[in-house]
């Protein structure tokens, strides 16, 4: 559950990074009175993106593995006490 819930967590932070970008940088340009050109927009192809999000799951997923196994060896009473 504990990965599961990484995973999930780290495909919403990406595509939101993704999506601000989009909006953000060509905000802060016009608040200065430029236009961008799409070379400063275009930071990542679309070849590059599934690496980088294969990557960032790998990430996610091997810093979740120690709280994981650690979830793992406790007793369900003793967990559920402590909640």
């Amino acid at each position: 559950m504990v990965i599961t819930s990484v995973v999930v967590t780290g495909l919403v932070a990406g595509t939101l990074g993704v999506a601000l970008h989009a909006w953000v940088i060509p905000t802060m340009g016009n608040s200065v009175g430029l236009r961008l050109p799409g070379s400063v927009m275009a930071v990542y192809h679309a070849a590059e993106l599934l690496p980088l999000a294969l990557g960032g799951l790998l990430i996610a997923t091997l810093g979740a593995l120690l709280p994981a196994a650690c979830a793992a060896r406790v007793r369900t009473a003793t967990a559920l006490r402590t909640e």
